[in-house]
């Protein structure tokens, strides 16, 4: 088995649900006492949001460089950045690392052609769906129409993961996401994109017009994958 590497943090209540989904699936998988092997380094995501308000999205590809580089220390034989939104650094990252980088958008696009879903909707941050280093990634490698909400609903659908973050699991926020999925529904998508890691601890697959696909359990389940390969 090798060792994953989880450059996480951002938000902790996803990157716990990552130790999770990682270690239920290897138990899935190969029964017993087996659990997986995970060196973590966890960062302090406040610094870190207080410079992607201010746009210094140079200073965060310092840390989160810095911080793979620790995981790469550690030992680990492949990492994980546990935040779709610091994709945007991905490529800083692998230039900087020696072993493997698992890309969240790698495992997502895999998964969508694997279903057969050409059309998709986006939720995630403001960043994720407004920039192109997730929405062109996905269509550049894997041929994806990817559709976001409307300016109003990017602003709203950002301001429920604050909430996320913050504890609050709001019944009129998921609602919100409901309308926002069936929007994106009657734009031609066949599925949506939780785009944020922290966005499927709100809603679930099953619980709107269209399938959900989480990008945390996606990205654990491809990690536990490429562990055992």
């Amino acid at each position: 088995m090798k060792t994953i590497g989880l450059l996480g943090g951002m938000s902790w209540e996803s990157t716990a649900i990552y130790y999770r989904a990682i270690n239920e699936e290897i138990k899935k998988t190969l029964g017993g006492y087996h659990s997986a092997k995970i060196i973590l380094n966890s960062l302090e995501f406040s610094e870190l949001e207080a410079m992607m308000q201010a746009g210094r999205w140079q200073e965060i590809s310092e840390v989160l460089v810095e911080g793979a580089k620790t995981i790469e220390a550690a030992g680990a034989d492949f990492m994980l950045i546990c935040s779709n939104t610091m994709h945007k650094n991905a490529p800083a990252v692998r230039d900087h690392i020696n072993i493997p980088l698992l890309h969240i958008a790698d495992a997502t696009g895999e998964a969508l052609v694997a279903n057969g879903i050409k059309k998709v909707g986006l939720l995630g941050t403001t960043f994720t769906m407004e920039q192109d280093y997730y929405k062109g990634y996905l269509t550049d490698q894997f041929g994806l129409e990817v559709v976001v909400p409307d300016s109003s609903d990017r602003f709203r659908v950002h301001e429920i993961i604050d909430e996320i973050c913050m504890g609050q699991l709001l019944e009129t926020s998921k609602n919100d996401y409901r309308r926002m999925i069936d929007d994106l529904k009657d734009r031609g998508a066949q599925a949506a994109i939780l785009g944020c890691t922290e966005i499927g601890i709100l809603i679930e697959d099953g619980e709107a017009s269209i399938p959900l696909y989480d990008t945390t359990l996606i990205h654990s389940k491809a990690a536990v994958k490429m562990a055992l390969e």
